[in-house]
């Protein structure tokens, strides 16, 4: 199920807009589109409070801004204002499958296909779902039903992908992967699942999959990540520094280009240099704990075991049962003594 875990975190959506107002925020930044779109519908839904069609409409703007709570509500009442509508009861299911309440989200993507049979979104989320409950013939059922009404969905071949890794049948998984690239380039996830595949091989291809995958999306720091890491793993620190320094004149802000770049020091004995890069990494995350940890190391090293402790504990107050935080925290005790 490790694999099905990290998919199912691909679509998972996160967070909340803190400001649901359509004037200005306080730091002075115009209100977004998206939010400007929820005024409008609101005023248009006074008017017309049973018009199912805006409700599902303002529920996609709130969703847009990540209030998904919101705009659960909006497609619910879509659906109960207009039950003839498959797109309301996909929606529902949709939202309710990407926040993990997957047993929820069933009979909602049911409906929607009992409506429409060729509602593509419905039967890729029932593939997702057997997917995670391992039930991969019914996924393959689903995602078959969607390709033979439509060749070139990029989202069925990447199932099937998941589908074959989990299996364990890496060739066909590739396969998958491949086709799904083709079919769409700047598929992300398709792109890093080969990146990932073949960095397990310690095979070099790798590196070309994660380079298309940023490529694909350049504001996304983790494909560069995977990049410094097959180098790192392979201890080639002068190529994994070369990217990690290219991440930080991209997102001066990514702690953990500057976290691995300590740690790489550490392991090349340049103490006092790795301790600054952890001291950036922290100003960044100031809960990461394994870069208080490795403060506190380079601190012990140096003799500065008042220093080690306080980070010792640092780290522990955010992971409070991890080991090495605590033998390390007991070990630099006695010598504070």
């Amino acid at each position: 199920m490790k694999y099905l875990s990290l998919f199912i975190a691909f679509v998972l959506l996160i967070s909340s807009c803190n400001n649901a107002g359509g004037k200005k925020e306080e730091s002075g930044k115009e209100p977004q589109p998206d939010m400007v779109l929820v005024e409008k519908l609101s005023a248009d839904l006074k008017n017309e409070p049973k018009n199912a069609a805006l409700y599902f409409k303002r529920g996609q703007a709130y969703r847009a801004v990540k209030m998904d709570s919101l705009a659960l509500m909006d497609f619910q009442k879509a659906t109960v204002l207009d039950s003839s509508q498959s797109k309301y009861f996909s929606a529902v299911g949709d939202l309710l499958f990407e926040h993990k309440d997957i047993t929820g989200s069933v009979p909602w993507f049911q409906k929607s296909l009992a409506l429409n049979p060729g509602d593509e979104k419905a039967h890729l989320k029932m593939a997702k779902l057997f997917l995670y409950i391992e039930e991969f013939p019914k996924a393959f059922v689903e995602i078959n039903t969607v390709l033979r009404g439509n060749v070139y969905n990029a989202e069925a071949y990447f199932l099937k992908g998941m589908c074959y890794k989990s299996m364990k049948d890496t060739a066909k998984a590739i396969s998958s992967f491949q086709t799904a690239v083709q079919t769409d380039p700047k598929y992300v996830d398709a792109h890093m699942q080969l990146a990932l595949i073949y960095e397990a091989k310690k095979d070099p291809v790798s590196l070309k999959y994660f380079e298309n995958a940023y490529q694909a999306d350049t504001f996304n720091m983790e494909p560069l990540y995977g990049q410094a890491m097959y180098w790192q793993n392979q201890q080639n620190f002068t190529e994994a520094k070369k990217v990690f320094k290219r991440m930080i004149l991209r997102d001066r802000s990514y702690a953990k280009s500057y976290y691995n770049t300590g740690w790489m020091l550490m392991q090349e004995d340049s103490t006092e240099k790795a301790i600054r890069q952890f001291d950036i990494a922290i100003q960044n995350k100031p809960d990461y704990a394994d870069a208080y940890y490795n403060r506190g190391i380079c601190k012990e090293i140096l003799g500065k075991n008042a220093d080690a402790l306080e980070d010792y504990n640092q780290a522990l107050s955010f992971n409070i049962d991890n080991a090495s935080y605590k033998d390390a925290q007991q070990r630099v005790t006695q010598k504070v003594k």
